[in-house]
């Protein structure tokens, strides 16, 4: 197994981290950088999109590729603009749950169901962390937020499903707990013709682990355990819903 400092150097410039200490965009670059090694795709084959956001800052400036940080939701149709003019590269959004099922929504559906051929990972840590913790799609129900401080009365967006009924080739949601098979499903995405899509539930510990007590390791494993391979009452489904 290669060590860590290998993945580091090669793909990770050497810059001050953006991110907060404990949450999971680390761990979902980690996960990102090990799949693109993996398959053995060079560096100068691979374009990255994101839009704004925490989890936006994963491929810009952080990755050693090419990248463009687009305005707020529009990740997506950049991605697909760059794919239309350079087919023989492998194209790919990271951004939040904010970006891409906010702000960017109706992007996402249609380029879901067009099955344009680009990877899109959707870092969703269920509020809009980088503004101050408001509420996003992905909320879950009764989480108080700023902008629901009697508790969220809604119930959060099944943004996976919703993109597997769009018509998407490949769609997976996994948690930062579940590495490994997180790592296995972003290489099935990127190897996938077609649109693929990975959402990773991560913990924002900011903002949703102080609201709820919990230490960044304590809210990782509460995601983890409200999850569920088999969609048991109550939990959200992981796995590979869709491929």
């Amino acid at each position: 197994m290669k060590d860590q400092s290998y993945y580091r150097e090669k793909y990770v410039r050497n810059l001050p981290s953006k991110f907060c200490p404990g949450c999971g965009c680390g761990i979902v670059m980690n996960a990102f950088v090990r799949a693109v090694d993996e398959l053995g795709i060079p560096k100068k084959d691979i374009v990255l999109t994101s839009g704004i956001g925490c989890s936006a800052w994963i491929p810009s400036p952080h990755l050693r590729f090419d990248s463009i940080h687009t305005p707020h939701g529009r990740a997506i149709p950049v991605a697909v603009g760059v794919k239309l003019f350079r087919p023989e590269l492998t194209v790919a959004t990271i951004s939040g749950d904010g970006d891409l099922a906010g702000i960017g929504l109706g992007h996402l559906i249609h380029a879901a169901a067009r099955n344009y051929d680009i990877t899109v990972v959707m870092v969703n840590n269920g509020i809009y962390a980088m503004t101050g913790g408001q509420l996003a799609p992905t909320t879950p129900k009764g989480l108080r937020t700023p902008t629901t401080p009697d508790g969220n009365p809604y119930r959060p967006l099944d943004v996976s499903q919703l993109v597997a009924t769009a018509g998407a080739s490949f769609v997976a949601r996994w948690t930062t707990f579940h590495f490994r098979p997180l790592v296995k499903s972003m290489v099935e995405a990127l190897e996938t013709k077609g649109f693929s899509f990975v959402e990773v539930l991560s913990q924002c510990p900011t903002y949703m682990g102080r609201r709820m007590n919990l230490t960044p390791y304590e809210l990782m494993r509460a995601i983890a355990e409200g999850t569920s391979l088999k969609g048991e009452e109550g939990k959200t489904r992981i796995g590979v819903l869709k491929g």
